[in-house]
């Protein structure tokens, strides 16, 4: 490698300040990598930022993940029984990054990171294009050699925060991360909820107490109205599940699975900018 990081961690953060820029928050969707199928995840991933998003998140498929509700967990099953791989994640990354230009990060669970190589995959992600990763099993304590290589490779290092979480836990985690951090806006699993709830802002506001970077709300959000919730309070509203769900919905239809989530990303787009 060259001198000069190949990783979007810059792209990220000016994504983010020119979402604030505008007076609203940034819209976050979320996609596994090999659903429905590779080229019909990397599909989807473009979808969605045309369609409205500002960043996309790929997950890498993990056969046991614990913070993922059943809608993901049913997206990660079809993607590992169609034998995605590491690489295959990458290349929805590289192409959906080539594709828009956006900010593209990989969210994972730390096995697949640690047994592939924390240096090895932080340089092919960069080299992919990706802006970071999401890291939500990875602890602080145990973060410095992934982080080191992150940094090194331009990515942000992005960690998640719990209403769960002490004061104390939380200003060691997010003086630790980068980019933004992701806050859990709800205990438990991921998956969409009727109302995402007062907890989630009491959450971005103790977590804003400890850090400059942007609070990003996770887990929970579907409708535009949540979206607009969140958006009051929030700097940037992921969405996944709800995405994750209309593709499922659509079946073997990746045509129409792909015109809904890129119209489901437009009326969340919407959502997002109805501030207050």
């Amino acid at each position: 490698m060259s001198g000069q990081p190949a990783g979007n961690a810059e792209l990220l953060r000016t994504t983010l300040a020119a979402a604030a820029d505008e007076g609203r928050a940034a819209l976050v969707g979320y996609l596994p990598a090999g659903f429905p199928t590779v080229d019909g995840g990397i599909q989807a991933c473009t979808a969605l930022l045309e369609g409205g998003c500002d960043i996309v998140e790929v997950g890498l498929p993990h056969s046991d993940p614990v913070l993922d509700g059943p809608v993901i967990q049913t997206a990660d099953d079809i993607a590992l029984r169609g034998g995605v791989r590491i690489a295959d994640v990458l290349r929805t990354v590289r192409e959906t990054h080539a594709a828009t230009g956006a900010p593209v990060l990989c969210m994972t669970y730390w096995n697949p990171v640690d047994r592939y190589g924390a240096e090895r995959f932080a340089a092919e992600l960069a080299a992919a294009g990706g802006a970071g990763c999401i890291l939500p099993d990875l602890p602080v304590e145990e973060s410095d050699g992934w982080r080191k290589a992150a940094e090194q490779h331009g990515l942000a290092t992005v960690f998640v925060v719990a209403p769960s979480s002490k004061d104390a836990r939380l200003a060691r985690i997010t003086e630790a991360g980068s980019g933004f951090v992701y806050a859990a806006s709800l205990m438990g699993v991921t998956g969409t909820r009727e109302s995402v709830g007062r907890e989630a802002a009491e959450l971005v506001r103790r977590t804003r107490a400890t850090t400059r970077l942007p609070v990003c709300v996770g887990l929970g959000v579907s409708t535009p109205g949540q979206a607009a919730e969140v958006a009051a309070f929030a700097d940037g509203v992921i969405v996944g599940s709800a995405f994750v769900k209309r593709l499922l919905d659509a079946g073997d239809d990746l045509a129409a699975g792909l015109a809904d989530v890129r119209t489901l990303a437009g009326e969340l787009a919407a959502g997002v900018r109805v501030r207050g």
